[in-house]
């Protein structure tokens, strides 16, 4: 028992030799630290079962999720760790705020693969019709390509067939002209075959020649456009049955099925809801359990352990800095006295040479010499 206590201890980012003198706050940062190792166990199921669904290899979700998990688990104890008690709740929470925001992002991330975990039926059923979604759609760019083409064939035998019907209709129209002038029904009225009658059947034969003829004409036409058709029909289907039909079942996929779930029903959408807020509420939990709380004597040990190294430092950089600036200042003005001096110096040494050097002028005879112009 000592030696979970201590391994959650860990998890919380506590110092030992400042935790020990003060017993008191010990069951509370092993909650903390319970609740940080925990959310990294949750962090590792999650990553290990979406890496699952996209490598399908035991092997690498597990190398993967333990990673994962080591990283949130460090980076949450850093979180907590990193947390301090000023004593002012406005400072308190100035502070806290970016931890809780990466707390929240972190709490999304876990949260959505075990989401997809926990309504694998439903999004199982779902994948299938989206399955058939995506299916029926690749169908039919298969048959547009073809339409064009098909409804172009249809087209013409239906203008080809339209002909040959237009022509049946004008040869029996002739027929029975004729056939009711022979029998008195019709025409003239009267009951023989006199050349009225010769005229009408002459038009019916000249009728029905035109209908044999293109009938004769459309019929191959006709039989090649159908034929022509029914290769195209043919094609579709290959090109159809040569479909690549994967599974439809990646991250992605789960993540959109999981998408339309929520849309299409609130029990879904609630429930959703419900776990990302409470791997919300697992993740923020140490951060708001040290915001809530008055200042415990692990605080006030701590600050005054921090204070004491921030005052030596303050010391011993103020001593440095002080040093510094008397030894450039020693060397400045010494500098400059010794600049000053050099220069009175050379400027004595000068006026000595000068006045040597004016005597001995004062000392040598004049020698003119008186030249003509």
């Amino acid at each position: 028992m000592k030696t979970v206590q201590n391994f959650f201890l860990f998890c919380s980012g506590v110092d030992y030799s400042i935790l020990d003198k003060c017993p008191s706050d010990r069951n509370k940062y092993v909650g903390i630290g319970a609740t940080v190792f925990f959310t990294g166990v949750l962090a590792f199921f999650s990553s290990g079962y979406a890496l699952y669904t996209v490598f399908e290899s035991w092997l690498a979700a597990v190398a993967f999720g333990l990673v994962w998990g080591l990283m949130i688990f460090n980076l949450d104890r850093y979180i907590v760790m990193s947390m301090k008690s000023y004593g002012r709740w406005w400072r308190d929470w100035f502070v806290a705020l970016p931890r809780l925001a990466l707390a929240v992002l972190l709490a999304l991330v876990i949260s959505k693969p075990l989401e997809m975990k926990i309504f694998e039926k439903e999004i199982q059923a779902e994948l299938v019709s989206m399955e058939q979604e995506v299916f029926k759609h690749q169908e039919d760019k298969v048959k547009t390509r073809y339409q064009a083409q098909i409804e172009e064939q249809r087209t013409q035998i239906t203008a080809l067939k339209t002909e040959i019907t237009d022509k049946t209709a004008a040869r029996d129209a002739r027929v029975k002209e004729a056939v009711q002038e022979a029998d008195g029904t019709g025409g003239s009225g009267k009951k023989n075959l006199g050349p009225i009658y010769k005229a009408k059947k002459a038009e019916a034969d000249k009728a029905e020649a035109e209908l044999a003829a293109v009938t004769a004409a459309n019929q191959p036409l006709i039989r090649e456009k159908e034929q022509t058709i029914q290769t195209l029909e043919s094609s579709i289907q290959t090109e159809i049955t040569g479909l690549q039909r994967s599974r439809y079942d990646g991250l992605a996929a789960r993540m959109e099925a999981l998408a339309r779930l929520t849309a299409q029903s609130n029990a879904i959408l609630w429930a959703s809801l419900f776990i990302t807020l409470l791997f919300i509420a697992i993740e923020t939990a140490p951060i708001f359990v040290k915001l809530i709380s008055y200042r415990s004597p692990y605080d006030y040990l701590l600050h005054e352990h921090e204070h004491v190294f921030e005052m030596a430092n303050l010391e011993s950089t103020t001593l440095r800095n002080n040093t510094v600036k008397n030894k450039l200042k020693f060397d400045t003005d010494t500098g400059a006295y010794l600049v000053m001096a050099r220069i009175t110096a050379e400027k004595a040494l000068i006026d000595h040479k000068l006045n040597e050097k004016l005597e001995e002028l004062k000392k040598q005879p004049y020698n003119w010499k008186v030249g003509s112009v």
